[in-house]
């Protein structure tokens, strides 16, 4: 399958900063927009017509400067065969685009797939909220309801001490309250569907009677998710992308609920064991793009169902700082993004072993630099009030506008 994903790309709104202290009026602007942002996709799984294709719009090419259409490196042909990197500026794109959509169809596709990454996914309406992607970040509490929560090791275990703790949540500025009865910590084993309706079917009911926050349940089970959704849950988030348990994705469906599809390497009992991978932002995408068509076939809307790439879950150290790195990549897929690094053991590392209760400080941290990068929709924290002082600062950074009087709109 051939895939493009974004290496670096000129934001539009940077752009338009130059463009404004150039004194250029908004048509001009607008113009330019189209023709001038500069990108560099890494291409895999081509095939060799599409290598020869690629070639030959060069070798033909009428421009002054061979300039008609972006360069194209090729990968190693023995070593990495079907890859290499287009480069270019938007308007060439276009034409290539253009030309493959008769030639090479999937090329194109998968082009144009790239170049759309940096586009907003279309905003959510979940509980009566609206969530509109990409005018800031959200923020999602974590309320657990196990007695072997590897950050809280069991504190909000039983119903009134869950409900009261989401409600303090809520008041500090949770966007949305994730509910989980069934502890995925590395090393974890999986409970019965009536051991987790008993945890979690009751504290969905407290919440949702005493706050108006949308509500997701986080489980990998059908059962579980038609009872909390009955109760007013609004979200299923599954850790395992609708592998576990191929009646959920039809639950999810009937109910018009939204889902959440996480990237997992094994399971939570194993997923630590030794993780392996020869491309990790391409096995990734590989999954989530078959969870996306689980969620499809069985008639879940596209602009219901968020993405997360599953940070600590069958990721080593160096995985995971890679993959927040490289999250721009994952947009290829056009939905939002949902990430969790709160408390993880990634942390702990990076900070000389500090255990889960300790880690809020490098918690802030991985938080306001995915928000500030654009990184996620969504981040998933213990810490609501801390998290959502650095991500506003870190959003307002990302948005800052006012470069002086030259700069005027």
């Amino acid at each position: 399958m051939i895939r493009a994903r974004p290496i670096s790309a000129d934001r539009p709104e940077d752009l338009t900063l130059a463009f404004r202290r150039m004194g250029l009026p908004p048509a001009a602007r607008e113009y330019l927009l189209e023709k001038l942002p500069h990108a560099q996709v890494l291409v895999t799984g081509l095939s060799r017509e599409d290598g020869r294709f690629l070639q030959s719009l060069h070798e033909s090419a009428t421009a002054p400067g061979l300039e008609e259409y972006p360069a194209w490196a090729p990968g190693d042909a023995k070593a990495r065969p079907g890859t290499g990197l287009v480069s270019g500026r938007r308007e060439q794109f276009d034409r290539l685009v253009a030309v493959a959509r008769a030639q090479a169809p999937a090329l194109a596709a998968a082009l144009e797939r790239a170049l759309e990454a940096g586009r907003a996914p279309a905003a959510l309406e979940l509980g009566g909220r609206t969530f509109a992607w990409g005018e800031r970040t959200y923020v999602m509490g974590v309320v657990n309801v196990t007695p072997d929560s590897f950050s809280d090791g069991g504190r909000f275990f039983g119903t009134e001490a869950a409900v009261a703790h989401g409600v303090a949540l809520a008041e500090a500025g949770a966007d949305l309250l994730d509910v989980g009865g069934e502890s995925t910590r590395p090393g974890s084993q999986p409970v019965g569907v009536e051991e987790e309706l008993a945890r979690v079917v009751p504290v969905i009911e407290g919440l949702r009677a005493r706050t108006s926050v949308p509500l997701s349940v986080d489980t990998t089970k059908a059962a579980v998710a038609r009872e909390a959704l009955k109760a007013g849950a609004h979200l299923i988030n599954d850790i395992t992308g609708f592998r576990s348990d191929p009646d959920l994705p039809r639950v999810v469906a009937e109910a018009g609920a939204a889902c959440c599809l996480m990237h997992i390497q094994g399971t939570p009992a194993t997923m630590q064991q030794a993780p392996r991978y020869d491309d990790l932002v391409d096995e990734v995408l590989a999954f989530l793009e078959d969870a996306v068509a689980r969620a499809e076939a069985a008639g879940v809307p596209r602009s219901r169902i968020l993405l997360d790439p599953g940070i600590g879950f069958g990721k080593t150290f160096d995985h995971n700082l890679y993959l927040l790195r490289r999250l721009g990549e994952l947009r290829v897929l056009g939905l939002p993004l949902l990430v969790g690094t709160s408390r993880k053991g990634f942390l702990g590392k990076l900070t000389g072993g500090k255990p889960a209760a300790e880690r809020l400080a490098a918690t802030l941290g991985s938080v306001a630099a995915v928000a500030a990068l654009g990184g996620a929709e969504v981040v998933r924290v213990h810490d609501v009030a801390e998290a959502r002082d650095a991500i506003v600062v870190a959003d307002a950074i990302r948005q800052g506008l006012e470069g002086g009087a030259l700069y005027g709109r």
